[in-house]
Parts: structure tokens; C-alpha cells; sequence
């Protein structure tokens, strides 16, 4: 009977290897720049544009005020609709989203998530409001431009789900707010190691394109479990 380094040499012969005696072979050093070679800060937009627009995502850019009224505006009026819930995260309290839609005649429901508030906006109110709104706009907590994925906290939207049911998903993000590599991305997330100090929030939403699916005959079908059209509005520094 034969051992079983025998039959072991055997195999390497049938499969043209050299004997046990080369072994073992030295590898090539690896190298992830061939992999995934890095991206320079100066390539993370262009990145992530490729990138998202590959999974039917939309990109656009705001360099003022006037353009994103016009970008927003344009986005509702293809949808024929007046109904838009807002997230609470600060950026669009900044641009003042909530006052520029409702000015021009949109019914807006904002999430604001302010325990001070005399009379707070209940979590089940703006759920259904949520899945009744044609559009949910919401900023970002990152934009990962390898993947061109937009990442979102619970602790800073206060109910994600303004991006997860309307069916038509709107972000708003900075340049500032662009990271390359998940890597980088990860070093940057405020995930604590102590059990006395608890992360805030409860969760991170990575968000890649348009809900879609194949399940059915394989046919891809979007807008199944999610928005089917989603929205990424680079606002420039310029738009203040």
C-alpha cells in the first residue's frame, strides 16, 4: 500500500508539479496596488461618479444656491409629486432644504429629532410619512469613492429610513466628506472599544445605487426593497 507521501507525489506528478523535494515554492511578494491601486484625494469625485453611476445611481453638482434649487426642483417636477420627508442631518438645516421646498409649494415632513422641541416629531409619524413621500432627502456621514457607495449614521440622520422607503432617494454631500479606500473609511468611523463608552447611534447605512434585485427569472428589477432612483448632489463650498 502506498504512503501517504507517495500518493501525494503521485498527484504533483499527474499535475506536472515539481517533486517534494522543490518545495515549498516561494510566492511573489504580493502587491495591492495591483489589486486596487490607491486613489489620489485629487481622482476621489470623478471615482466615485464612475462608480455610482455603474449601479443606476445619478450624480450632480451644485455650485450655488440657484443650481441646487434648480437640481432639486427638477428632480420632483419629472416626479409630478409634492410629498418629501428630510432627514434631520445638519447639513440640511444649513442650506435651509426644508424652507426652500416648502416656499415654493412642496409638502415637507422634516425629521428633526430634537427631544426640546414642545411638541416632537414621533418616530411612527414620520415612518408613515416616509412611505407615503415620493422623496426622501438625506445628507451623509461619507462618501466612499472606491465603491461609490454614500455611507449614513443613525446618529446624525436620526431616522434612516428617509432613505430607504420613498422611492426616490436624494443626497446631499460635501468634498470634505469624500474618503478613497473603505480602509480609510473605517479608521474614520467613531466605533469605541470601551464598553462604558458605547458608539453613538445605532447603525451605518452603505448605500450603492438603486434598491435592485434578480430573484424573479433573474430579470433585474429596481425599486423592489428600496428607492429606485437614488440621488447624489455634490453642494460645492460656493453653495452656502
Amino acid at each position: 500500500m502506498a504512503t501517504r507521501e507517495q500518493m501525494l507525489e503521485r498527484v504533483r506528478k499527474a499535475l506536472g508539479q515539481p517533486p517534494t523535494s522543490s518545495f515549498p515554492v516561494p510566492l511573489p511578494p504580493f502587491d495591492p496596488a495591483g489589486v486596487m491601486p490607491p486613489l489620489a484625494p485629487e481622482d476621489y469625485q470623478a471615482k466615485f461618479q464612475a462608480e455610482w453611476e455603474k449601479v443606476a445611481g445619478v450624480t450632480h453638482r451644485a455650485a450655488s444656491i440657484k443650481e441646487l434649487e434648480t437640481i432639486l426642483q427638477q428632480i420632483l417636477a419629472e416626479l409630478g409629486t409634492h410629498s418629501v420627508v428630510l432627514s434631520r442631518n445638519p447639513l440640511l438645516t444649513e442650506l435651509h432644504i426644508a424652507d426652500r421646498l416648502s416656499s415654493s409649494g412642496k409638502f415637507v415632513m422634516n425629521w428633526t429629532g430634537d427631544p426640546l422641541r414642545k411638541q416632537p416629531l414621533g418616530l411612527s409619524e414620520f415612518n408613515a410619512a416616509s412611505f407615503q413621500a415620493k422623496v426622501g432627502i438625506t445628507g451623509v456621514e461619507y462618501v466612499l469613492a472606491e465603491t461609490g457607495s454614500l455611507v449614513l449614521a443613525s446618529a446624525t440622520e436620526g431616522a434612516q429610513i428617509a432613505s430607504l422607503a420613498p422611492p426616490v432617494h436624494v443626497a446631499l454631500y460635501r468634498r470634505s466628506q469624500m474618503v478613497g479606500s473603505l480602509d480609510e473609511l473605517l479608521a474614520k468611523l467613531p466605533i469605541s472599544a470601551r464598553a462604558d463608552q458605547p458608539t453613538s447611534g445605532r447603525s451605518f447605512v452603505f448605500v450603492t445605487g438603486t434598491s435592485r434585485t434578480a430573484d424573479i427569472e433573474q430579470i433585474l428589477i429596481r425599486g423592489v426593497h428600496g428607492p429606485r432612483e437614488a440621488h447624489a448632489i455634490l453642494v460645492e463650498d460656493s453653495c452656502c
